[in-house]
């Protein structure tokens, strides 16, 4: 796995999309019980049945999503004491729930600090430029197409799946997906683990062709041993979806700009001219 630090294709006008995005995943993440004290380990009983609660309120249920089955019975946020010891209390629904907006709001979700720094970072180092290219609004309207399509199309392959789905994953996958077609020669820098983290400039279509081959390895269930719990199908979607909104615009996008100076860790040697 090659993890991207920075690509060498500069934007034109400041992503405020882009930012705006990172910002309210932060402040979401922040705002769901238990998430602010994950990294210390703080996560008790009744933060864990709030948290489930939430998460069935506002997270993409594959089952809901595509057959419209709404749960009888949730947990309600309350702890009792059970036969084998103290768990979450199950009570009809609280709350109306809307299938199709749990899409949007499942998209600004995350399950731990790892799961949204990750994403972030991909959005971070590839959104600015999708954003340059598409312009700010028909950015954001392509995030959310790639969001839904990445959630519908995991939910249609996984119909009878009661778990949620959370994560800006499938959205990001699409700007992924986007990149890969409109600057497939800009180079990345990423660090490779090996026996140290080893920096190297790579071009784009290898890093993304790669990310895009593991996320169709791990969906298969092949070298991975949480395959059952990341939505590795939604991403495959994502990606997909976003490379086919952004082909019509492949012809009208500018190249990216010819790097100079160090290649693969090492200063590059001038070309002579012939």
């Amino acid at each position: 796995m090659v993890i991207p630090v920075h690509d060498v294709n500069p934007a034109r006008r400041t992503p405020w999309v882009t930012y705006a995005l990172i910002v309210a995943n932060v402040v979401v993440f922040l705002s769901m019980p238990g998430m602010a004290g994950s990294v210390a380990g703080d996560s008790g009983l009744a933060q864990l049945c709030h948290l489930q609660v939430y998460l069935d309120q506002y997270a993409v249920v594959p089952r809901e999503l595509i057959h419209h089955q709404m749960p009888r019975l949730v947990p309600t946020g309350d702890i009792a004491l059970g036969p084998q010891g103290p768990g979450c209390v199950v009570g009809p629904p609280g709350y109306d729930k809307s299938p199709e907006l749990s899409v949007l709001t499942a998209m600004f979700l995350h399950g731990s600090w790892l799961h949204l720094l990750g994403n972030m970072l991909f959005l971070l180092i590839f959104g600015n430029n999708i954003e340059d290219r598409m312009g700010h609004v028909r950015f954001t309207l392509f995030y959310a197409a790639c969001g839904y399509a990445a959630s519908y199309g995991f939910a249609f392959l996984n119909d009878d799946s009661s778990e949620p789905l959370i994560g800006a994953s499938g959205a990001i996958a699409g700007i992924l997906g986007a990149y890969l077609v409109l600057y497939p020669k800009a180079r990345v820098w990423v660090l490779v683990p090996f026996l140290i983290f080893l920096p190297l400039r790579l071009p784009a279509w290898l890093v993304l062709g790669f990310w895009f081959a593991l996320q169709a390895v791990y969906s298969s269930g092949e070298g991975v041993s949480n395959a059952g719990t990341v939505a590795y199908a939604a991403h495959i979607v994502g990606f997909l979806a976003g490379m086919l909104l952004a082909w019509p615009l492949k012809r009208g996008t500018p190249p990216p700009p010819e790097p100079r100076g160090l290649l693969f860790g090492r200063r590059a040697r001038p070309r002579q001219a012939w």
